[in-house]
């Protein structure tokens, strides 16, 4: 650790984000999908629903995979930009100005869905509230390094696709 940089548990660089972030990912993949004694998933088990969620994975994985690959050296959890890394304009950022975060929400969704956990659909809604948070934080330092970047947050959706 540099002198400059203060310790990664101050937060500075958005580190407690990524804490919540990754603890939601754990919940909704490994927590319970719904509490006993409480009314079960209200939609039918059917192939088209389970299809549906299947459907979700498979694009949020994608878009996911296809943000990783652009950022490709300049990867980080963080929100802080990492040092040197260019604005990204091109491939899935042309859709979504941050598809791996829109990845991940579709892949919880598509899973709340396939598992048919309405207790963890409540977790895909809380990570994309922590996700829209981030997002600003993450914003503000973009604007601050590039100023060509609010064209861009003016022309692409933040979360979801051509939507929010």
């Amino acid at each position: 650790m540099t002198a400059s940089r203060a310790p990664w548990w101050r937060g500075e660089r958005g580190e407690w984000l990524v804490v919540a972030q990754f603890a939601l990912f754990a919940l909704v993949a490994f927590g319970p999908g719904a509490i006993a004694g409480w009314p079960p998933w209200a939609f039918p088990d059917t192939w088209m629903g389970r299809a549906a969620g299947g459907a979700l994975l498979a694009a949020g994985f994608a878009l996911m995979l296809a943000g990783i690959l652009k950022m490709g050296g300049h990867l980080t959890p963080l929100p802080h930009p990492s040092e040197g890394a260019p604005l990204l304009a091109s491939g899935p950022y042309r859709i979504v100005r941050h598809p791996m975060y829109a990845g991940a929400i579709l892949m919880a969704l598509g899973w709340a869905i396939f598992s048919r956990g309405w207790l963890t659909f409540g977790y895909a809604a809380l990570l994309f509230a922590l996700f829209d948070v981030k997002t600003r934080r993450e914003e503000r330092w973009l604007l601050a390094k590039f100023p060509e970047y609010a064209a861009y947050r003016r022309r692409i959706r933040k979360l979801i696709p051509f939507i929010y």
